[in-house]
């Protein structure tokens, strides 16, 4: 099985990645996905002044944390002790500062404060990102733990009135996770009902499965009271015990009294007191710093499979993201076109998907043609053009001042030529009507492809492009669609008319006709005449119009959409092809943090694949 010091520094390695890579978890569920948040730890929750900066120290066996009034942690401070052989030297590394060892831990605690202060200023205000610090010796043992702002009820001067709810929130963001063991340190020489690390602890881990107690300052508690029912677990029941520590006092911390000799003379005190000796076996900060290491094994061994099921299944969503964000823009002028023309032709495919039935809307096309074209030509007024009033008065007129011999040839002319003029207002409005489909379906194409999103102005010039053609080839439409109507009026049907003759023989006396032109009955023969002829040319058009339609508008945006802007862009140089892959900002910013964080569940993979487990 793999070894306690292969485990915690396992997660070591892995938090160290994290932090280096901007991963120090509470991001929001729109930001990037985090590993910090699923890696076990031991939170270290304390009030101000409740001793646990002496706690850490106890458990390191060092004196190396800032201390002073008001808020002295300001920011986390991951610390990651590796036991090392007995007789090594100690040192501490920062992970702000590789490769430099700290042998001297009063250089420690000034460079915590130093590199606080980068970050928050020398202000008093508080910041999440954390700083790492590994310390190796032989006095400790393998484990990590999060020193976190004390928990405090007012503010300080220098201090915004919201910082006592901001350094709770950002305790609650680490205390939260299921995944975090929650060191609460209360002082013995207060009641435990009122100690905000208990009271934060009941909050976010109601059966306390995650909480461990520890009271301090013990030996500074009134004379005849003691802690025993806390200890115990009469006052307040934990699932773990509680552990009982005492640390220097003031006067050994001015003296600087040797933390190894702290250590011995709190193994003395519990074993000798009376109030506390039976339970001396599991007091002190050394029995709290082997319980401590135990329990985070044990939880980082529990979590290790979802932890690998995790990075696997967020490497997948990463790389998948990444491939939808596109690669990095090449510099070279040749890449660049080669960019700019792979771009446009996603484009024009899903443009052509839809046109084609691929996706949807080509289908609007095809509904111009059956049904808005036939409507219209319904709506056409030949009923008021062919009245017997306006029949009349067209071949009157046409007739002059010789009324016509056997059929009015002039006045059927002007009344074709008028009713075939109508035509035109359904044409045009078909030309229209597929023209404003095919823009629609340039914007959802525009909207569709991926790619272009990346660069707004290569979006808006394509987009400004494809109207453009898209204006040529409505008027290539209208002027051929109206054409149709004008050749039908520029040379009508001679059968039609020779039929007329044979219609008059068949209807009755020609002489009675060639008597009165003028009639009722005649001049309805001329309209109904006319009429027909109309809706023979109406059924020719029905079907040449929509040809036409198709092969100047939406046959030419098939296959030649963006060629004026092909030619246009081979002629652009360097800068002005850079200028149209000018990316958006914002997803250069995601991709770059894409990028890190798929390095970061990379490494994180090969640190736990690096690790030999043994099955038992």
């Amino acid at each position: 099985m793999a070894t306690m010091e292969n485990l915690i520094g396992l997660v070591n390695r892995i938090q160290r990645a994290c932090t280096v890579l901007g991963d120090h978890g509470g991001e929001g569920a729109s930001a990037l996905p985090t590993l910090w948040e699923a890696l076990p730890t031991v939170a270290v929750v304390g009030g101000q002044s409740s001793g646990k900066s002496s706690v850490l120290e106890s458990i390191v066996g060092r004196d190396f944390l800032p201390r002073g009034s008001g808020i002295v942690t300001r920011r986390p401070l991951v610390l990651q002790l590796h036991k090392t052989d007995d007789g090594t030297p100690e040192y501490g590394e920062f992970l702000h500062l590789p490769n430099k060892r700290f042998a001297d831990f009063a250089r420690v605690r000034h460079e915590i404060q130093e590199e606080t202060d980068r970050i928050t200023g020398r202000s008093k205000m508080i910041s999440p990102v954390p700083i790492h610090l590994s310390i190796y010796s032989p006095n400790v043992v393998n484990l990590t733990l999060v020193d976190l702002p004390g928990l405090t009820k007012v503010a300080v001067e220098g201090q915004p009135d919201s910082i006592v709810g901001d350094i709770e929130n950002m305790v609650r963001s680490y205390v939260d996770k299921p995944n975090c063991l929650i060191l609460a340190i209360s002082p013995a020489n207060q009641d435990i009902a009122t100690s905000d690390a208990i009271k934060l602890a009941r909050e976010v881990d109601p059966t306390g499965d995650r909480t461990f107690g520890v009271l301090t300052k013990l030996d500074l508690m009134d004379k005849g009271t003691n802690a025993v029912d806390v200890l115990e677990g009469r006052s307040y029941r934990l699932q773990h015990p509680w552990v009982g520590v005492v640390n220097r006092s003031q006067a050994d911390i001015n003296k600087s009294v040797d933390m190894i000799a702290a250590r011995r003379k709190e193994r003395e005190y519990f074993q000798t007191s009376p109030d506390y000796g039976h339970l001396a076996s599991r007091m002190g900060s050394e029995y709290l710093a082997k319980l401590l290491s135990k329990q985070l094994e044990n939880a980082i061994k529990a979590r290790i499979p979802s932890i690998l099921s995790l990075i696997n299944k967020t490497m997948d969503e990463l790389e998948s993201e990444m491939n939808h964000l596109g690669r990095p823009i090449a510099v070279d002028a040749g890449a660049q076109l080669y960019t700019i023309l792979e771009l446009c032709r996603a484009f024009d495919r899903i443009f052509k998907e839809h046109l084609d039935g691929g996706r949807p809307g080509g289908e609007r096309v095809y509904g111009v043609f059956d049904n808005q074209l036939p409507a219209a030509l319904k709506k056409l007024p030949f009923d008021r053009h062919l009245s017997l009033q306006n029949v009349r008065k067209v071949v009157s007129e046409a007739d002059g001042y010789q009324p016509h011999l056997i059929a009015p040839e002039q006045g059927y002319r002007r009344l074709i030529d008028g009713a075939l003029g109508y035509f035109k207002g359904p044409a045009e409005a078909s030309v229209d009507a597929v023209h404003f489909i095919l823009k629609e379906i340039v914007r959802k194409s525009l909207n569709e492809t991926q790619e272009l999103k990346r660069f707004p102005t290569l979006q808006t010039e394509v987009a400004a492009a494809a109207n453009e053609a898209l204006e040529r080839f409505r008027e290539d439409g209208r002027k051929t669609a109206t054409r149709l109507v004008d050749m039908e009026s520029s040379y009508l049907t001679v059968e039609f008319f020779r039929k007329l003759p044979q219609e008059v023989e068949k209807g009755g006396n020609p002489q009675a006709s060639a008597m009165d032109r003028y009639t009722e009955a005649h001049l309805r023969r001329i309209g109904s005449n006319v009429s027909a002829y109309v809706g023979m040319v109406c059924e020719t058009l029905k079907n040449s119009i929509p040809k036409a339609v198709v092969y100047c508008q939406v046959r030419e945006a098939k296959n030649s959409l963006l060629n004026h802007f092909y030619t246009q862009v081979g002629r652009k140089e360097g800068k002005q092809l850079a200028a149209l892959l000018d990316e958006d900002p914002a997803l250069m910013e995601r991709r770059e943090g894409c990028a890190k964080r798929l390095e970061l569940y990379k490494a994180a993979r090969d640190e736990i694949d690096a690790v030999s487990w043994a099955r038992s």
